[in-house]
């Protein structure tokens, strides 16, 4: 991964795959809002609601950095590269990509519950001008995939398993992700606001030793666990992280 600078949307991404990247961090000067929907929508009626609220700003379309998603159900690995095509296409309409990269952080999961009848538009983040200390960043959702850019049944860890030694194999394969990541925006634990975790599957017999001690002080905000499960129907665990002062929530 590479940190390659948005200058006209003034944030850093890490270089990922053609759907999203790996990650943002607002550029000096600058500070990530993240806002979510109340009530999701579909997402390309949500694309249109961005562009309303940053033109409200004044603030540019590239200045959207990252989104999140809901899904109705989890998609086969080829349903899941036909749904990307759409949204690829989608982010060129708005001319975001950066000499060919798509700068823009995604996480997509499908909730077991009230999940929403087409794929939505749950949150977007988006940089503004401030002088808030500290990094702004966020961190992209990434599943049990021993290779984040091999999207095929070779790379998930412990494929078909569900025993409490293999959602930890997978556990832990996901918070190495989410370090490197980290990482590579120069950011830390200490730094983050928010840490979620997507899955269906029990979180207790690994949540102290694999994600709360390693995280370290970040433990005093909690962990968020959503009952949801990533995009991909053989995946079982996803997590993504921020660490961001300001949030919103449009009714």
């Amino acid at each position: 991964m590479n940190l390659v600078d948005n200058p006209t949307g003034n944030y850093r991404f890490l270089t990922g795959i053609a759907p999203y990247s790996a990650g943002v961090v607002a550029m000096p000067g600058f500070e990530i809002v993240r806002a979510t929907l109340q009530r999701p929508i579909p997402y390309q009626v949500g694309f249109d609601f961005i562009a309303a609220h940053l033109d409200a700003l004044e603030r540019p379309r590239a200045a959207l950095c990252a989104v999140e998603l809901r899904l109705p159900a989890p998609l086969t690995f080829a349903g899941f590269a036909d749904f990307n095509a759409g949204y690829q296409a989608l982010l060129a309409e708005w001319d975001l990509h950066i000499d060919g990269r798509n700068p823009v952080a995604r996480t997509n999961i499908a909730p077991v519950y009230a999940a929403p009848r087409a794929p939505s538009l749950y949150a977007f983040s988006y940089t503004i001008p401030s002088n808030q200390p500290g990094p702004s960043f966020i961190v992209a959702g990434a599943g049990d995939l021993r290779d984040q850019a091999d999207l095929s049944t070779a790379a998930v860890v412990r494929p078909g398993e569900t025993t409490p030694d293999a959602l930890r194999e997978k556990a832990t394969t996901v918070m190495a992700v989410m370090q490197e990541r980290l990482t590579g925006l120069g950011a830390d634990w200490e730094s983050a606001t928010a840490v979620d975790i997507y899955t269906a599957e029990p979180v207790d017999s690994y949540l102290v030793d694999v994600v709360l001690e390693p995280i370290g002080a970040a433990a005093i905000h909690g962990v968020t666990w959503h009952y949801s499960r990533p995009p991909i129907d053989e995946l079982i665990f996803e997590m993504d992280l921020r660490g961001i002062k300001n949030e919103i929530r449009i009714g």
